[in-house]
């Protein structure tokens, strides 16, 4: 079990308990408002999920659901996602997540009746514990589709924002500037916090104070702490797996590099026994038989 008071948010089963139930909506709304720095009228005031499974022990297991999908008052599907591990093409998944929710809006047989132009956003979310784009230096990258000569926005439906926590950098509450920096400290450090901290950061924003009390491993039940450290062990599992076979790989890589450099060394042996024959006269066919190599690799080493 954690010693800290708060657990990491970044586990799925946390994750989906401080986002995913309707006793913390309103947590949820806020990061939505905040990531999405949606302001006056654009602001989400209420939302509705439509994730399959909205128990956060059961859904934890099933790793073909997003973590949270929701709907907002116009119709707006918001996708929310914590990727920890790192994922070859995360973007292209996250593509194939939005355009599934997008298409799931019509009803069997709407194509038909021209009911395309009811179709509502889609905004994905992914926050990661790891760098999705190298080569961008900003922690929070919004994505739209844009016309390439004019910039104008005229394909609306689709928005992407990752948040890269490496690449969040400050690591002390006073370095906090933003609501957006007291987010990503949440995700980061929510482990190590100390309560004096954590009333500091929720005098400032409600919605992350009761965030940290969403972790806070005293209000779970025994359940909800299994189904945590079971995650906790599956990700340890994988881990140590992975470790496995890489060492695996380059035990097996050096042992190849040390057999190639021996057989290496054995021609190269060949070859200085033949030149030293070869120096004294010794018949072609005599060194061919004595060190192995071909008639036409001996002729070659009299020129």
């Amino acid at each position: 079990m954690a010693l800290s008071k708060f657990l990491d948010p970044k586990n799925d089963v946390a994750f989906r308990q401080i986002f995913g139930i309707e006793a913390h909506k309103h947590i949820l709304i806020h990061f939505i408002n905040d990531v999405l720095e949606l302001e006056g009228n654009r602001q989400i005031e209420e939302l509705t999920f439509i994730s399959p499974i909205q128990n956060p022990v059961i859904a934890c297991k099933k790793e073909s659901i997003v973590d949270v999908l929701c709907t907002d008052k116009s119709g707006i599907q918001i996708i929310v996602e914590m990727q920890v591990k790192p994922t070859r093409g995360f973007e292209k998944r996250a593509q194939y997540y939005a355009a599934k929710a997008y298409a799931r809006q019509l009803n069997k047989g709407q194509e038909e009746d021209g009911k395309y132009a009811n179709l509502k956003e889609v905004v994905f979310i992914a926050i990661a514990d790891y760098i999705v784009f190298p080569d961008k230096v900003a922690f929070k990258l919004d994505h739209v589709v844009l016309d390439k000569k004019t910039n104008e926005h005229d394909l609306k439906d689709f928005y992407f924002t990752f948040i890269e926590l490496p690449k969040f950098k400050k690591k002390s509450i006073n370095d906090l500037e933003t609501i957006l920096d007291k987010w990503c400290y949440f995700f980061k450090y929510a482990e190590a916090t100390s309560e004096a901290d954590q009333a500091t950061i929720a005098a400032s924003c409600k919605a992350i104070g009761d965030a940290y009390e969403a972790v806070n491993q005293f209000n779970w039940t025994p359940e909800q702490l299994a189904a945590y450290e079971d995650e906790v062990k599956r990700i340890w599992d994988n881990q140590a797996a992975l470790e496995y076979q890489l060492d695996q790989a380059k035990s097996e890589g050096m042992e190849k590099g040390r057999e190639e450099g021996r057989e290496e060394g054995r021609e190269e042996e060949k070859v200085h026994t033949a030149k030293n024959m070869l120096a004294d006269n010794f018949d072609i066919e005599v060194i061919a038989k004595i060190t192995s190599l071909s008639v036409a690799q001996i002729k070659a080493l009299q020129q």
